[in-house]
C-alpha cells in the first residue's frame, strides 16, 4: 500500500451546466429507484424513536438533577 502513490490530479474539466428538462429527469429517474417505506415499517420506526426520546430525556433529567445537587451542595458549602 505504501508503494502505491495517486496519481496526480487531472486539470479541473469545466462541467457543463444542466438544463432544467434534464435536471427534472435526472430527479424522476432517481426518485423511481427510492425503495419507500411500507407503513408498517414506518409506524414501527415511530413507536421505537418515542420510546428512544423518552428513555434518554429521563437519563438527561437524572444527569441534570444530579449535576444541580452536586452543585447546591458545593454552594451551601461556600
Amino acid at each position: 500500500m505504501a508503494d502505491e502513490q495517486k496519481a496526480p490530479p487531472a486539470k479541473a474539466e469545466k462541467k457543463r451546466k444542466t438544463s432544467i428538462p434534464e435536471f427534472v429527469n435526472q430527479v424522476r429517474t432517481e426518485t423511481s429507484k427510492v425503495v419507500w417505506p411500507t407503513r408498517e415499517e414506518t409506524v414501527r420506526t415511530a413507536i421505537f424513536v418515542f420510546i428512544f426520546m423518552v428513555l434518554l430525556s429521563l437519563f438527561f433529567f437524572g444527569v441534570d438533577s444530579l449535576f444541580k445537587f452536586i452543585v447546591n451542595f458545593l454552594l451551601t458549602l461556600a
